[in-house]
């Protein structure tokens, strides 16, 4: 921490966001504690303290002893002092979970997305919202802010969520106002892939790395890119679609390539299925396609060996414009970094010098949501300052 310096109003709350941060990152601590991590004096801390105090941000947890004289006051953040929410669209899952101010998950369900048109998906995660928050014992409208993951990319212009081909109706004119006004909290909507993204940069695989990729192969195929610490998302928010990057597969139907992108068609869940069956092998899911492989199934073997040569290639091209420190592979396909490393490996090689380092996500189906509270978080927090400073 640094001590900040400014006029005398404004300075007030930038410290009580100093000691409030330091909180929230590091847990209890005594006004001494964050005198000597702030810089600043004990009186000033106590001032910041008592500020946060008043308004409910920080409260007293307990007292030390064991030295001469009175014992030390040792302070928190009240981490209940702002709830945010993360929700996950998706074709096959709908996630969402509620979160304090220190980011821990205080209720979480995951059902099965059974809608069938896009106002049905909206009225789910009405439902859905509510009964979370009754489940965690707190009011819906207690949250302040909620960010919204989806596939496709916001329109600004249109407010349509274009290139969402796997949810049925998700790019009708008006669906986004109506899914932000079915919620009735502030909210935003995001890229699926880049919340997850978000979520290995501050809670998985990507901590502690300033340049990585997560590359994620499911139900579709997409990009997220982490920059000098930070989501990277382009001139129109489509940075990433490497679902429209060219494919070498002649067999791809254009109709499917068109609307979804080669890529995306040939090496997504669907297209190991359809793989499998032109094999001759009557399997209707990816797990199951990878389950016979390891099985022993050579058939299957050669396809999840095909599919991790499509990964492969894709890895590379991105290598080859990003140079990224980690590639992290997710997705209900390329979490199976067990079984398609080697044939992504080999595939590399074929292409060219470039040799990316490879890790599978830690968060699994959770990245999303991950992503999801920390973006909300970031926006509360500064909404609470916002109003302190006003305030002052």
């Amino acid at each position: 921490m640094k001590a900040q310096v400014g006029n005398p109003q404004l300075l007030r709350a930038m410290n009580e966001r100093l000691l409030l941060d330091h909180l929230r990152e590091h847990g209890p601590a005594s006004r001494g504690d964050l005198a000597a991590a702030s810089g600043l004096s004990k009186p000033t801390v106590s001032a910041a303290l008592a500020g946060l105090e008043s308004a409910g941000l920080v409260h007293l947890v307990g007292s030390r002893g064991g030295k001469p004289g009175p014992s030390t006051a040792i302070y928190d953040m009240n981490a209940r002092a702002g709830l945010v929410a993360g929700v996950d669209i998706g074709r096959k899952w709908i996630r969402l979970a509620i979160a304090d101010l220190r980011g821990e998950f205080v209720g979480r369900r995951d059902v099965r997305n059974t809608a069938r048109s896009g106002a049905e998906l909206v009225r789910r995660v009405r439902r859905l919202a509510v009964e979370v928050a009754g489940e965690a014992g707190v009011e819906w409208q207690s949250v302040r802010y909620a960010v919204i993951g989806s596939p496709g990319v916001l329109n600004p212009a249109t407010g349509r969520l274009d290139m969402a081909p796997n949810l049925p109706g998700w790019g009708k004119a008006g669906l986004v106002e109506q899914l932000r006004t079915a919620l009735q909290v502030e909210s935003a909507i995001e890229n699926d892939i880049n919340l997850a993204a978000v979520g290995e940069l501050t809670s998985g695989a990507g901590r502690g790395v300033r340049n990585f990729v997560l590359v994620s192969v499911g139900t579709g195929v997409g990009m997220g890119i982490v920059i000098n610490g930070s989501l990277y998302v382009g001139g129109r928010g489509a940075a990433g679609e490497v679902s429209f990057l060219p494919s070498g597969d002649l067999e791809v139907p254009r109709l499917d390539a068109r609307q979804r992108g080669m890529t995306e068609a040939a090496t997504a869940a669907s297209g190991l299925v359809q793989a499998a069956r032109d094999a001759g092998l009557p399997f209707g899911s990816a797990q199951e396609v990878f389950a016979a492989a390891a099985g022993g199934d050579e058939r299957a073997q050669a396809i999840v060996a095909a599919e991790g040569r499509r990964i492969g290639a894709l890895i590379t091209a991105v290598t080859a414009i990003l140079d990224p420190d980690l590639v992290v592979l997710g997705g209900g396909v390329g979490r199976n970094l067990d079984v398609l490393a080697d044939p992504i490996a080999r595939r590399i090689a074929e292409l060219g010098p470039l040799r990316p380092t490879i890790v599978a996500s830690e968060l699994g189906d959770g990245g999303v949501l991950h992503g999801a509270v920390a973006r909300a978080l970031d926006v509360a927090r500064d909404q609470l300052f916002e109003r302190r400073s006003q305030g002052a």
